[in-house]
């Protein structure tokens, strides 16, 4: 259970640095946009992405 969490977690790092890595000017012109939302706004992204996170791994488990 342990490496498997390691490996989820190597994984979102791999993932999350995609972005800035391949367009860095495209991924700083969203955060910026993200920035200027509210906090209500900014928690219904959060939980719609936990959400289909969990949606995806019942379905490919």
């Amino acid at each position: 259970m342990r490496s498997t969490l390691l490996l989820a977690f190597a994984l979102m790092l791999v993932l999350e640095g995609l972005l800035p890595f391949l367009v860095p000017k495209v991924w700083r012109e969203g955060f910026r946009r993200m920035t200027e939302l509210s906090d209500g706004q900014l928690r219904f992204l959060g939980l719609s992405s936990i959400l289909v996170g969990l949606i995806l791994l019942t379905i490919f488990k």
